[in-house]
């Protein structure tokens, strides 16, 4: 259905207590499969409807991991491989709401994600390296119509398959992706400086939030001038 480029920005902080915290942003843009331009309408083939895409801008994603315990990796050579498999399961945020009948009505969210990290192994070992700057990603995911396809309850699931790597900053980026954040929504051009005192946002919670500028027609991601309102130390 779509070519797709997308980047996350993250920052580790210490939080001083054998823990630290995951801060971040996430972009995805659904683009034109034949040109690769970014899509601002797209016709439903199943249904003939045009809808306006409302692309991912999840500001922040973040979350408290422990120092403590092991991670699993596969070592082959001179590569190791972290593969994080990630099964999610909650109440679906927008159905509670008769306004996402026709978008989301499922009592449940549930997706898969999968992860595979490979980093040098002579990096991992060496003692006085602290932040690896040769990453290459895998990522798969399985999950839902977005809401903004307006499937409602009809069968089918979206599966997303993308491979990428770890920058060396801002001007790695591919051009769109570069354009798009010192055009409209610089927040992304850098991670949080501190954890953000708000719930993860997802393409769900985003869609209730817009749902209004998305009816009509307003080009997505809405324009970002800061900073998200309130930090936490």
């Amino acid at each position: 259905l779509f070519n797709i480029v997308g980047m996350n920005v993250s920052r580790c902080l210490d939080n001083h207590d054998d823990s630290w915290n995951f801060v971040s942003r996430e972009l995805t843009y659904y683009l034109d499969p034949e040109t690769d331009e970014i899509l601002h309408s797209w016709q439903n083939p199943w249904t003939g409807e045009t809808l306006t895409v409302m692309h991912v801008s999840n500001n922040p994603v973040q979350g408290r991991q422990p120092f403590q315990g092991q991670y699993a990796a596969k070592v082959d050579g001179d590569f190791t491989t972290f593969a994080f498999d990630l099964f999610s399961s909650y109440p679906n945020p927008l159905a509670d709401d008769a306004r996402f009948v026709d978008y989301s009505p499922q009592t449940l969210y549930q997706a898969v994600e999968l992860f595979k990290l490979t980093v040098p192994t002579e990096a991992l070992r060496d003692s006085n390296t602290t932040s690896i700057s040769t990453v290459i990603l895998g990522w798969n995911r399985l999950g839902p119509w977005v809401p903004w396809m307006k499937m409602g309850n009809r069968a089918g699931q979206l599966i997303y398959s993308a491979s990428g790597r770890k920058l060396a900053g801002f001007e790695e980026l591919p051009q769109l992706l570069k354009e798009q954040i010192a055009t409209r929504i610089p927040a992304y051009r850098h991670a949080p400086k501190a954890r953000i005192d708000s719930e993860n946002i997802t393409s769900w919670r985003y869609f209730k939030q817009h749902f209004d500028a998305y009816l009509a027609g307003k080009q997505f991601p809405l324009p970002d001038t800061g900073e998200s309102p309130s930090l936490l130390n």
